[in-house]
């Protein structure tokens, strides 16, 4: 038993311990770990096993009546002072085998007790005991479990559905704050991960494309706008048709909530957030000379969009100083949208967040500083961001030569 009073007042260590002792007395060995016994705890043993740090023996034999085995053996030891009248033996044991007092006395209580008869009284009953009895042989089980792969199951079960009944902290919490962390790290990693997949995935494309315009270009065969207008415009039903694909089966997989209006608007601003990657990716490809040199620059959009999205770092914990990244990031927006049209009114449902109980509306508001009545002006910035990269995708096209010859 590992320590069976700690946290227990004088009483209750008292019946602890008497329950012990009635144990031992119908010939159990029992093995305890003490932490400061009281005086009627500590000759309540029969044994005693002193190690010092590192796990060294330096006592291991009876304590005796008072504790008389115990005084007198450190006491035999030249330099260790007396114990007290009335001194808890215990308390006085420890102090006398500390390694200040070993310092001080000289010895070495480890090789001291080694050399004593205690100890080789001890290796004595080790070899005795170990020599099996003649005419017998060693214990062995037929099987290595007492119970059956089926019974140790039906007992492993009622055992797990015992304690997640008594555990509803556990259970209850997937519909609070970790449920609704996940959904929204869902929403996150939407936005985030889809949009830098299909980024990256258009710009080789086009960087290959690219070359063949110049030639076209200027052998006259059209304009760079009516191109990059082709261009731009040829992406919308392709990334339509993404979207509806994978509306259809991630929205009911998250658990987003079937209304139209929710519906209409996940399908907007993930159509709108599909688009602006897609036009980022080609706005960066037309402003560089290498499709090398352009994913650098992606990583670096994608990686400052990912800290100041208001997501890992919310809206209201930006340093004023970097908050004008937060509301230029296309990513903001649309988890702006994302979050406050599906939880934006849920103004009647509570849950327990950071210890405090609040509404989900309310938590989406104070946490991450989206809020619902900007949900007209996130959608016209969001809508204003595709537009714009396409533009400058556009006008780098026309203007911008990275053709040697």
């Amino acid at each position: 038993m590992d320590e069976p009073t700690s946290g227990l007042d004088a009483r209750a260590a008292a019946i602890v311990m008497r329950a012990v002792k009635n144990v031992a007395d119908t010939g159990r060995t029992v093995v305890c770990t003490i932490h400061q016994p009281s005086i009627d705890i500590f000759e309540a043993f029969d044994e005693l096993m002193l190690m010092r740090r590192g796990g060294e023996l330096i006592y291991d034999g009876p304590v005796g009546h008072h504790s008389c085995e115990v005084i007198q053996y450190f006491q035999a030891i030249h330099g260790i002072p007396r114990i007290k009248d009335n001194y808890n033996p215990s308390t006085w044991m420890l102090e006398v085998t500390s390694t200040s007092m070993e310092a001080q006395v000289g010895a070495d209580f480890v090789q001291m007790y080694r050399a004593s008869s205690m100890c080789k009284d001890k290796d004595m009953l080790v070899k005795h005991l170990s020599v099996p009895v003649p005419g017998t042989s060693d214990l062995h089980f037929a099987t290595k479990f007492p119970q059956k792969f089926r019974e140790q199951f039906k007992a492993c079960l009622w055992k797990q559905y015992l304690s997640y009944w008594r555990s509803p902290s556990y259970n209850l919490g997937r519909n609070d704050q970790r449920g609704l962390f996940t959904i929204l790290g869902c929403m996150y990693g939407i936005t985030l991960f889809t949009g830098t997949n299909i980024c990256q995935a258009v710009m080789p494309f086009v960087s290959i494309e690219r070359s063949v315009v110049y030639r076209e270009r200027f052998a006259g065969m059209y304009s760079p706008w009516a191109y990059s207008f082709a261009r731009v415009a040829m992406e919308i039903p392709y990334v339509l048709v993404q979207v509806v694909m994978f509306m259809l089966i991630a929205y009911p997989m998250i658990g987003y909530a079937w209304t139209a209006a929710k519906f209409f608007w996940f399908m907007y601003t993930m159509s709108c957030t599909l688009l602006y990657f897609v036009y980022l990716g080609m706005m960066i490809v037309s402003l560089t000379p290498n499709i090398q040199l352009a994913f650098i620059l992606t990583s670096v959009c994608h990686g400052l969009q990912n800290l100041i999205s208001g997501f890992l770092v919310p809206a209201p914990q930006i340093p004023r100083w970097w908050i004008w990244l937060y509301y230029v990031s296309p990513m903001s927006w649309s988890l702006n949208i994302f979050f406050t049209t599906q939880f934006g009114d849920y103004n009647d449902r509570m849950i327990v967040v950071f210890g405090e109980t609040k509404s989900v509306a309310t938590f989406v508001k104070d946490y991450y500083g989206f809020q619902r009545d900007l949900l007209p002006l996130a959608a016209v910035v969001l809508a204003a961001f595709p537009i714009v990269f396409a533009v400058l995708f556009s006008y780098n096209i026309s203007k911008l030569n990275f053709q040697r010859r």
